[in-house]
């Protein structure tokens, strides 16, 4: 029994709708930015200019020309990263604990295939698909940013927004299948990872709004790959260190709970 290719049939369906729907996402994000371009781009900065203090923080006005379609998509990211994000933290929760939700885990359980080979096989059917995922908004965003643009150069730039992109689902990917391999109960789990992610995303805007709570964006994975930091080159190489070190830390404790755990089945 193949269980590589066997996860990746099972999460088929799922995945499609998921590639469909950052699709749609980008082609609507987009279509507003051309909407608002038709109103001059000069206007477009003044009416941005206008929003609280806070706001503009948070849209990135003043580090981003707005009128620039790849600073606009700039502004986006932190929305594809969430949703990056979800699909991530959901798939990973969901494929270590899908044996024991299915009520399938004795009929895996039975068969001469060890633990660790069972859960190396999830872990790279799961990388798979989030590669795939990331491919599909990679080129979903590189044909509409081609569309929208007046020349500026787009290439370079959503090569690392996009690299930062997969390092964020891998990151969350990881945050899921902990949780699934601490936590027996998949619902529990799913909870508990999905609700860390969206801690992250609340940190991350509120470092944004406010000076004064900068010392937790070393707590946000959002963070680590801020599209502000990477558009205009001034990345720090600490955030890499920091999320390679996250990365390894839960492998590890994947891989240690899911062998010690009683398996309900």
């Amino acid at each position: 029994m193949n269980i590589y290719i066997r996860e990746l049939r099972a999460h088929k369906r799922s995945s499609i709708i998921w590639c469909i729907s950052m699709f749609l996402l980008i082609a609507a994000a987009m279509t507003k930015y051309s909407a608002a371009l038709g109103a001059g781009a000069g206007s477009f900065n003044e009416i941005m200019a206008q929003m609280p203090k806070s706001l503009q923080n948070l849209l990135g006005v003043g580090v981003f020309d707005l009128s620039n379609v790849l600073d606009y998509f700039g502004v986006l990211f932190i929305y594809l990263a969430l949703m990056g994000g979800v699909h991530a933290v959901m798939l990973g929760a969901g494929i270590i604990s899908k044996e024991e939700r299915d009520k399938t885990a004795e009929f895996l359980m039975v068969k001469p295939i060890s633990r660790t080979r069972i859960i190396s096989a999830k872990l790279l059917a799961a990388a798979t698909i989030i590669f795939i995922f990331n491919i599909v908004t990679w080129l979903s965003s590189y044909i509409m940013l081609l569309k929208y643009s007046t020349g500026d150069p787009v290439t370079q730039g959503l090569a690392k927004l996009m690299v930062s992109l997969l390092a964020v689902q891998v990151l969350f990917l990881s945050i899921g299948t902990v949780f699934a391999a601490i936590i027996s109960n998949n619902k529990r789990s799913l909870a508990a990872s999905t609700g860390l992610l969206l801690m992250m995303f609340i940190m991350y805007v509120i470092v944004d709004i406010s000076e004064k709570v900068q010392f937790l964006k070393f707590l946000t994975i959002f963070k680590y790959f801020d599209a502000k930091v990477i558009l205009k080159g001034n990345y720090d190489a600490v955030y890499a260190v920091i999320s390679a070190a996250i990365l390894l830390l839960n492998l590890y404790a994947t891989y240690h709970f899911y062998k010690r755990r009683d398996l309900k089945i």
